[in-house]
């Protein structure tokens, strides 16, 4: 269309990492003007020039990309702090003398003046701090060493092959991001390794003290639509207690009377959130997750960061974001048309090897 402005709400959603950084190209030789809303930290580092922040109903504007935002909110969130400890020392000396002087007739025109002068001053507030959310979640069992093994595994649609004769062993506390473009056959790795799906021939086998979780899309069937948010986290966990629990909504974003909406009427991302805040409670030793980060916000994303960075299980994933990806992974297994590449280091050591963040990049 050839428009002199963009408007974008959060257009890195649902792209895959080739077209998400094929946009980015885009925006970045792109001569109108971008106003967007995004939770991908590195997609506004390269794209915005410009950040405005939402804060008590004030709008600020910080010139730079999303790093640079979080580096001058800081420092103006440390001086403002210190300008508001300073005020109040003062407004407490001045009211102090006040309090001691008011009753006396040789000091009243002081104390007027002292009052008056109280009355006109702008009162600084405190500094809000960014919003951090922050949970403790209990700690996995521990699995045996050999978390997952694929076996000369084919796997294969209609005409179309997938897989042929697939060896793939996953070890306890690796953390496997899974690269490939669209149709790789990445969705059917963690099927084939979760067992909702069967290899044509081979074999895939997991060890016998592994508790798995798997995060995908029919991961919502297990969601009681007549339940309101609160009831069904009540009726998984029917011993937590009230406060662990509301503790826990809180940190996916329901809180207040988010909490009592029926499931029946949450949107698609706020099904995934509720999911992943009941797999994060009650914590297996082996994560398979599909996009785990598409719905969340920057501040959940941290936390949800956080608490996989001290997880002691095995992880085997697919995600988009480039954050989410250098933060946890350990180990790469890229798909291509060629076969099957193992990479030892995660995706930060993967780019660094490869010299491009995504496979369908590469000349």
């Amino acid at each position: 269309m050839r428009p002199d402005a963009l408007l974008l709400d959060e257009p890195s959603n649902h792209l895959d990492l080739e077209s998400l950084i094929w946009l980015e190209k885009f925006l970045q030789n792109y001569t109108g003007a971008l106003f967007m809303t995004s939770h991908d930290r590195e997609f506004m580092n390269r794209i915005c020039t410009k950040i405005i922040e939402i804060d008590a109903g004030a709008l600020t504007s910080y010139s730079g990309n999303y790093e640079f935002y979080q580096q001058q909110r800081a420092i103006a969130e440390k001086n403002q702090q210190a300008q508001f400890e300073r005020q109040q020392a003062m407004l407490a000396k001045e009211l102090d003398f006040i309090a001691r002087f008011k009753a006396r007739a040789s000091h009243a025109a002081q104390v007027q003046s002292r009052v008056k002068k109280l009355d006109k001053i702008d009162r600084v507030r405190a500094a809000q701090a960014a919003p951090v959310v922050d949970f403790e979640f209990r700690p996995a069992p521990r699995s045996g060493e050999d978390v997952a093994l694929l076996k000369g595994v084919s796997k294969s649609y209609g005409s179309r092959t997938i897989y042929d004769g697939l060896d793939f062993h996953v070890r306890r506390r690796e953390r496997w991001c899974i690269m490939g473009v669209n149709g790789a056959g990445k969705s059917t790795l963690l099927k084939l390794v979760t067992g909702t799906a069967e290899p044509d021939q081979g074999s895939v086998s997991r060890g016998p003290s592994v508790k798995m979780a798997y995060f995908a899309q029919h991961a919502m069937d297990v969601l009681d639509g007549e339940l309101t948010v609160f009831q069904q986290l009540e009726s998984s966990f029917p011993r937590a207690g009230q406060a662990p629990l509301r503790a826990l909504a809180g940190c996916f974003g329901f809180s207040g009377d988010e909490i009592e909406k029926k499931c029946r009427v949450l949107s698609g991302g706020e099904k995934a959130r509720l999911v992943m805040a009941m797999m994060l409670f009650d914590p297996p030793n082996f994560r398979c997750w599909t996009r785990p980060t598409n719905h969340l916000d920057i501040a959940t994303k941290e936390m949800l960061i956080t608490a996989l960075s001290a997880y002691e299980g095995t992880m085997l994933f697919v995600s988009h974001d480039r954050h989410f990806l250098a933060a946890l992974s350990n180990r790469v297994l890229e798909l291509t048309p060629d076969g099957v590449h193992v990479y030892g280091g995660g995706y930060t050591e993967y780019v660094q090897s490869t010299g491009q963040e995504a496979l369908g990049l590469r000349s």
